[in-house]
Order: structure tokens, then sequence, then C-alpha cells
């Protein structure tokens, strides 16, 4: 698809309003404008975290592999964004939708780093490295457009692919962080029971 943009202001918006596909115009405040607008800040995490990645004591192959597979999602979110600016969440003849592929593909790349990581006995805390805290920013941003999406299509249509592929993007990016960890040999900080039954010094 050609994308011609010669100039980014247009002063349209200076009335407090955006406009969808199709030219409708809504609320800078509308449900599906922060919906889409989730996807655009978790699009912007991902460049985070390709960058994290790409500066990490890592092989070379991890750097190649998470790298690719981080702007493969980059793109993946500009598709959810287009359908999501779609008024009533009908997305337009040839529009692309991450469906059922995308989602198994995400599935099986976290498959293959799970192989080496050890089993949790205990929760995460974010940290050990830049990539690992990178991508459980994301993780949590992710969550979070979840959130305004699922908000969103209590109120209006939303295609079910949209909250599939964020549910499994969110999995994905905790394994994944964990894995980044594990391949810079930094530790993993884990959360540490309070000890409750210690008497007062």
């Amino acid at each position: 698809m050609a994308v011609n943009i010669n100039r980014v202001y247009t002063r349209t918006g200076d009335d407090g309003k955006t406009g969808l596909l199709g030219g409708k115009r809504v609320p800078k405040d509308h449900l599906r404008v922060e919906a889409f607008g989730c996807i655009d800040e978790l699009n912007a995490s991902m460049g985070l975290c390709r960058a994290a990645v790409a500066a990490e004591k890592m092989p070379a192959t991890v750097k190649c592999s998470l790298g690719a597979q981080l702007r493969e999602i980059q793109s993946r979110l500009f598709d959810l964004g287009g359908v999501l600016c779609a008024p009533g969440g009908k997305a337009w003849a040839g529009m692309p939708l991450p469906g059922a592929d995308a989602v198994a593909a995400l599935e099986a790349s976290m498959d293959a780093m799970n192989r080496s990581l050890k089993p949790l006995k205990s929760f995460v805390i974010p940290g050990g490295c830049a990539s690992n805290a990178w991508l459980h920013q994301g993780r949590v941003s992710c969550r979070r457009a979840e959130r305004r999406v699922v908000t969103l299509a209590r109120k209006e249509t939303v295609p079910a692919e949209v909250v599939r592929y964020l549910n499994r993007l969110s999995d994905w990016l905790f394994v994944a962080a964990r894995f980044a960890a594990v391949k810079a040999k930094a530790p993993e900080s884990l959360w540490q029971f309070p000890l409750r039954d210690r008497e007062p010094e």
C-alpha cells in the first residue's frame, strides 16, 4: 500500500476532534481513539524494546531473532490500529488483520524460548538488564491497550482477532523478557515473600 505524507500538521484537530477512516470526526477522547492511541503507544514501546535488544550483550543470533520478531509485531500493531480506526469496527475490504496465523506464530516463538527457561517458582520483578526491563514495560503497555479495546468492545463492534492478538502478545512479551535476561546472562529478580514471622529486633 502506497503512503504519501508530505506534511505532519493539518490544523484540522485544533477543535479537539480527529478523523476516523472514511472521514468521520470524533472527539479525541473517544473510546475508539483511546483504544488505537494505546496501540500506538505500544508500538513505540516495541521500538524501545528493539533498541534495547540491539544494545544488549547477548549472542548476535538472539539479537537478530528478537529484533526481527519485534519488527514483525510492530507491523501487526499498525494493522490493529488501522482496524480500530474504522468506524463501528467494520474493516474495509483488503484491510490486514492479524488472525490465527499471527497468534500461532507468537505461540510457536514462546514455545521455542521457553526451552531455555527454568520453571518459575515465584513472581518476576522486571529488571536485571535493559532489554528485560523494556520488554516488561512493553508487556504492561500491551495489557493497557487490551483493557482499552475490551472497554470499547462493550460499546461498539471490535473484531475478536484484536483482543486475541493483544492477549497473546502480552504473554509473548513476558516470555521474551525472561529469555532476554537469560541470553544476556543477567540475574532474574523474583518476588521475595515477606518475613512475617521474624521477631522485631
